[in-house]
């Protein structure tokens, strides 16, 4: 079937209007120029860490411009391919005009995804934890799994991350890790990665070769900003401090600088040992903990709102991925439907297609119960 050219230029021009108006090029134009003042004052890297935020904030503003203006240019280029081939019975050029169409409609849908997250707190950055679940040593194996695929998908797309704490299993993996993905609408993104992921292969920890089933759970908060007034007073509140250490419980550290805190009336357990100092620790641990106290009061409160309205659903993040190795290859999505047979790639960090496709889930889900 021959392609609508003309229907399928006018659908893309429709989608980005949407993009145009959610992305705000004119605000987004004056957040570029102030961030470039402040990137040019000569004192700027007097504080590194201050400088390094401003330095990469211009530089993702820019890069969210350049996609959208970028676009706007590649479906001006297209209409021009279409006339040329047109005009000119070119198969040729038609042919590559459908080539460039389903390349610009791969890359606007990820660009509309952006329009999508407009939940409270998906600008946000986000804090992840991955803690391993029953199997035994193959599910802390598959945490420690998981928390590569993250960190893989962020280093793909240049994302900052920052490893806050390690808690390695006696015999191999991670009994838990937690980390940070340093850009906004981070949590809008990986919002969608949070419940339960199932593992099914041969597993390599045994001798003789049997499948096992194993579970890891994965928690995303957005990260807690000042502007957000969560106070926690001091007597809710239990620290310990105790020693960093790596895998096998070597010793990374000669002081007692690692922070596990613990907030009483809710027995949420925050630990950090990644900072080199006590301080620094404890007022990172605090900072995870006020993020999860916040989701938390956000997700009682909608508890509420749904048991007042009769709604008993499970909440829709549990048992949401299978990874399955044996008998066959595949990764499938419950909530989405979405699949495909190339786990290593997945477990590699190109999760994209399944990001998306959750956020898309999400959005219909919410749109369903309005």
């Amino acid at each position: 079937m021959a392609v609508d050219f003309p229907e399928e230029i006018k659908t893309l021009r429709a989608t980005m209007d949407t993009v145009r108006e959610v992305t705000g090029l004119e605000a987004l134009a004056t957040q570029i120029t102030e961030l470039e003042r402040q990137a040019s004052v000569p004192d700027l890297w007097d504080d590194p860490e201050a400088a390094q935020q401003i330095t990469s904030a211009l530089s993702r503003a820019n890069a969210e411009r350049d996609r959208v203006i970028g676009m706007d240019a590649r479906i001006e280029d297209l209409e021009v391919l279409v006339e040329m081939g047109t005009e000119e019975g070119d198969a040729d050029t038609l042919a590559e005009a459908e080539l460039e169409l389903a390349k610009i409609k791969k890359d606007l849908d990820a660009l509309e995804i952006r329009t999508l997250l407009a939940g409270e707190w998906d600008a946000r950055e986000a804090v992840v934890t991955i803690r391993s679940g029953a199997g035994g040593v193959d599910a802390a194996d598959f945490a420690e799994m998981l928390l590569r695929m993250y960190l893989r998908w962020a280093e793909r797309h240049g994302y900052p991350t920052a490893v806050l704490d390690t808690s390695y299993a006696e015999e191999a993996g991670l009994k838990s890790a937690t980390f940070e993905v340093k850009v906004p609408y981070a949590f809008g993104h990986l919002s969608v990665e949070a419940g339960t992921h199932r593992l099914v292969r041969i597993s390599p920890f045994d001798n003789q070769g049997r499948r096992q089933t194993s579970f890891a759970a994965v928690e995303v908060v957005p990260l807690i900003e000042q502007t957000d007034h969560i106070e926690i007073p001091e007597n809710e509140l239990k620290v310990d401090v105790f020693r960093s250490s790596g895998p096998g419980g070597q010793s990374v550290n000669t002081t007692d600088s690692a922070v596990r805190m613990t907030h009483i009336p809710t027995g949420i357990v925050v630990s950090m040992q990644n900072e080199k100092s006590q301080i620094q620790n404890r007022a990172a641990a605090l900072r995870v903990l006020q993020s999860r106290l916040l989701l938390q009061k956000k997700a009682e409160e909608a508890a509420t709102k749904k048991e007042m309205a009769g709604d008993i659903k499970a909440s829709w993040g549990d048992q949401m991925r299978s990874y399955v190795l044996q008998p066959y290859q595949m990764v499938k999505d419950l909530r989405t439907e979405h699949e495909v047979g190339n786990p290593s790639a997945v477990f590699d960090g190109d999760i994209d297609d399944f990001i998306e496709a959750g956020i898309r889930w999400k959005r219909n889900a919410e749109r369903a119960s309005e």
